[in-house]
């Protein structure tokens, strides 16, 4: 579960460290108001996405202005004129692909002086199975960019949970990213305050791209970038609440109220299958056999008919579907069921485009006896490969 930016850093502030002061905008009138709430004499204008690249990004619309989504203003009366540029607008960068995410909050801030920019992430390394540090002088950029390029610039290490944080871990950071004297103290009060945060929040990533040092000396959190562990939400009610559905593909949160494993792809053959392996050997045959997956759905091991219904229909809602496999091979999932859901859903949504399936395992002859006696028009499969290569060709022609 991802978070706004200014949310990020209300969560942040809530701990001790130093952002930046700013108003949250959802309203174009509200505006002025906000950016009249700080004293200047430089506000930041920020559209607030769930996708990076803010700054380097588009917007589709002429009416919006061509300066991105991190705008500097100069007067209270500028910064509204930018907020009321984006609100409303679709903005595309790198990571949101194409189709771009509609800006529907502002965040306003007082502007910073910047010496030096740096950057500094905490995440779940899955090599360690520990919580890392990365941090490096080159603040600013894409990160990715950094590592291909200079790798030598990025120092990462994890933190043995048996002790913790240590000041030496902050030191190890500091000295890392060049800094001196008081600042080094700072830098380890600040580590161990966004540790702390990332350990009682149960997030899986906090990257603070730029962690900037001021002509002062001091350091502040220019911007944040906040995951949560989706499976922990339960424990934090607080951080639930800051979910924006509206960031999230519909598809996906559809999917979650019914406990489905789905995430939405760019192809145009949809898959059901049971169990997160065997739906990622069904994506690669289907790329195998030239064409694209539009989704990875793993209805898992105790589905039930009501279950299955409701992932076919979450499937058929995809525009870009042009035929769909179901894959499934039971094991504590019964083909039976399987089949009653996919003829329920067929029939209570239609069937629109080619469907292939394959069923193997517990109650296989129940369940192809189910598919067969529907009076639906399904293609069967006898293996994994056959149901691919079907519904390729009836997908490709």
């Amino acid at each position: 579960m991802n978070i706004h930016e200014y949310q990020a850093k209300a969560l942040l502030r809530s701990y001790g460290a130093p952002v930046s002061d700013g108003r949250v905008v959802l309203k174009a009138e509200d505006a002025k108001t906000a950016a009249g709430e700080m004293d200047g004499p430089l506000w930041v204008v920020k559209a607030q996405i769930h996708a990076g690249g803010r700054g380097k990004g588009t917007f589709k619309e002429a009416d919006a202005g061509d300066k991105g989504g991190v705008r500097l203003a100069k007067s209270v009366q500028e910064a509204a004129e930018e907020a009321q540029k984006m609100l409303g607008r679709t903005l595309v960068t790198h990571q949101t692909g194409p189709a771009g995410k509609q800006v529907n909050r502002i965040y306003i801030e007082d502007g910073s002086d910047i010496d030096r920019e740096l950057y500094l992430a905490l995440l779940v390394d899955r090599q360690t199975s520990r919580v890392s540090f990365v941090c490096s002088t080159e603040g600013g950029m894409d990160i990715e960019e950094v590592a291909a390029s200079t790798p030598e610039k990025i120092l990462s290490f994890s933190v043995d949970p048996a002790t913790g944080y240590q000041p030496f871990h902050g030191r190890r950071v500091a000295f890392s990213l060049g800094l001196k004297g008081a600042q080094v103290k700072e830098c380890v009060k600040l580590m161990g305050i966004l540790y702390k945060a990332f350990m009682e929040k149960d997030m899986e990533m906090l990257e603070i791209n730029p962690l900037i040092v001021m002509p002062g000396g001091s350091l502040k959190v220019l911007d944040a970038k906040v995951g949560f562990d989706g499976n922990a939400t339960y424990r934090h009610p607080d951080i639930a609440e800051l979910r924006d559905e509206t960031e999230e593909d519909s598809k996906e949160l559809e999917a979650s109220k019914y406990d489905l494993n789905y995430i939405a792809l760019d192809g145009e053959i949809g898959c059901m299958v049971n169990g997160a392996g065997l739906a990622m050997a069904t994506m690669d045959i289907i790329k195998l056999y030239g064409a694209e997956p539009a989704n990875f759905l793993d209805v898992g091991g105790g589905a039930t008919k009501e279950k299955v219904t409701e992932a076919f229909k979450i499937i058929t809602s995809d525009d870009n579907v042009k035929g769909i496999l179901v894959n499934i091979f039971g094991g504590i999932m019964r083909c039976d069921v399987i089949a009653e859901g996919v003829v329920a859903a067929v029939k209570e949504v239609g069937l629109q485009v080619p469907l292939v399936v394959r069923l193997e395992g517990t109650n296989v002859d129940e369940g192809k006896a189910i598919i067969n006696g529907s009076g639906l028009n399904v293609i069967a499969a006898d293996n994994l490969s056959d149901g691919a290569e079907k519904i390729v060709k009836a997908v490709k022609g």
